[in-house]
């Protein structure tokens, strides 16, 4: 699961800030919006240090990202316009999140029902 990923050949915001589109070398395409990357980032502060420790993040809809900060040759950085930036979003996690993107999200969408949060802010 650790096999080591190529980077991206582009990295595009959408004008609107809300998507991401990440094409791969191979010229294979991964569109990500901006809620799904913020609310499934990989850091800490989301993910915690363990299982249990892991956050659902509600009311994320109208984020948007701000800017994109490479980190040496294997992952960015993306700053949304909530403030978070701390997620590393290594190439081998773009493509992991890319995927089970369908799987992910629907796992979300069902934690929010469960715990009976909103999507909305």
């Amino acid at each position: 699961m650790n096999a080591k990923v190529d980077a991206p050949s582009e990295l595009k915001v959408s004008k609107d800030r809300r998507t991401l589109t990440v094409v791969w070398p191979d010229g294979a395409r991964d569109e990500f919006s901006a809620e799904m990357l913020r609310v499934l980032s990989p850091s800490a502060e989301v993910r915690g240090h363990s299982e249990a420790e892991r956050k659902t993040v509600p009311g994320k809809i109208d984020v948007t990202i701000r800017d994109l900060q490479p980190v040496g040759h294997y992952a960015v950085r993306i700053v949304f316009a909530d403030g978070h930036d701390t997620g590393l979003y290594s190439w081998s996690y773009l493509s992991q999140l890319g995927r089970d993107k369908d799987a992910r999200w629907q796992g979300y969408l069902d934690e929010m029902k469960a715990k009976g949060l909103r999507r909305e802010a």
